[in-house]
């Protein structure tokens, strides 16, 4: 029973997101087609990648909101090399990840140094990645891939019918690799569970013996490598590198994020729940768009259920904290 009170919220989601499929399914003959279902996996592989790094920023007490300049850059930087080495998928996501990393650990510091809200810190370094990236790059779009990039690689392919092609693509591949990792490090490491105690009380932690500074370098350092993974995904789905092709989308992954319970101060929150909250948004938003519903009211709808969500994390986190 206390389990469940634990995932009282989770539970909460699941019904939420089954009602939503069952509403969808009887309004839209498209929804639940199998296309559909693996094009919304695939376009949202992505954002469950960013909402995998900042999950373990916020458990550990700071927020990033510049991983989507980190993930520009990291893009940028990989298509120049790639182009000039070849290489394959493997290298493309050493480069990109390493770029992330170092831009990463680049927060960590200042974050640790300067004792100043994270949230603000990342603020100023989102503008400042953005501004030298614009300043290098002059604002030109890449295009010229390497055709191995290009290609890609799919595994248990089937084509039905209509030509068209299923099975388990970069995205998807890539998307499970870091849902496991992640799983991985905050389940069944030490690591894990010292994140958790940092964001649950950073004095404490710090009295214990925690090297508060090591701690913020790995969340940070692993929201670089995420933003660098994620960028190999989304320059593989478009084909085109673009300065500004991210800009804005941290606020959607933060509310992917905050909408699986994740506390916005640190300590409490769950890679099911984040991985909940990312199903919820994709679901929401694929559904709108296919009941044609104006993108006005799209993002009013999305905002009135993000802010129930939140009120209900609130809530159940209180409730949590008075049984304790």
């Amino acid at each position: 029973m206390a389990d469940l009170k634990h995932y009282r919220h989770e539970i909460w989601l699941a019904l939420l997101i089954l009602v939503l499929f069952i509403g969808l399914a009887w309004r839209s003959d498209e929804f639940l087609t199998l296309g559909n279902l693996y094009d919304l996996v695939n376009n949202y592989a992505m954002l469950t990648i960013l909402a995998c790094g900042l999950f373990m920023v916020l458990i550990s007490g700071g927020i990033d909101i510049s991983f989507p300049a980190m993930a520009i850059i990291a893009q940028y930087v990989m298509v120049l090399i790639l182009r000039d080495i070849g290489g394959n998928f493997i290298v493309a996501y050493l480069i990109a990840g390493s770029v992330g990393i170092l831009l990463g650990s680049v927060n960590a510091i200042l974050v640790n140094r300067l004792r100043v809200p994270s949230i603000i810190i990342t603020i100023s370094t989102l503008n400042i990645f953005y501004g030298l990236l614009l300043w290098f790059s002059k604002g030109v779009w890449l295009y010229d891939f390497p055709a191995w990039f290009e290609s890609g690689f799919m595994l248990f392919k089937y084509t039905d019918a209509d030509g068209y092609d299923y099975g388990l693509g970069l995205p998807m591949l890539t998307m499970f690799a870091v849902l496991a990792l992640t799983a991985f490090i905050m389940n069944f490491t030490t690591v894990g569970r010292k994140i958790y105690a940092l964001g649950g009380n950073r004095e404490s932690a710090s009295r214990l013996g925690f090297s508060v500074l090591l701690l913020q370098w790995f969340v940070y350092g692993y929201m670089g490598l995420m933003s660098g993974v994620a960028g190999v995904v989304q320059s593989w789905t478009v084909r085109t590198v673009a300065p500004d092709s991210l800009l804005g989308y941290e606020l959607t992954v933060l509310a992917a994020v905050v909408l699986g319970g994740t506390s916005l101060v640190g300590g409490r929150g769950t890679l099911i729940g984040t991985v909940l909250g990312v199903i919820l948004l994709a679901v929401l938003q694929n559904g709108l768009n296919l009941l044609g519903v104006s993108s006005y009211w799209q993002t009013l709808i999305t905002g009135i259920i993000i802010v129930v969500s939140i009120s209900a994390t609130a809530w159940s986190q209180h409730q949590n904290r008075s049984l304790l």
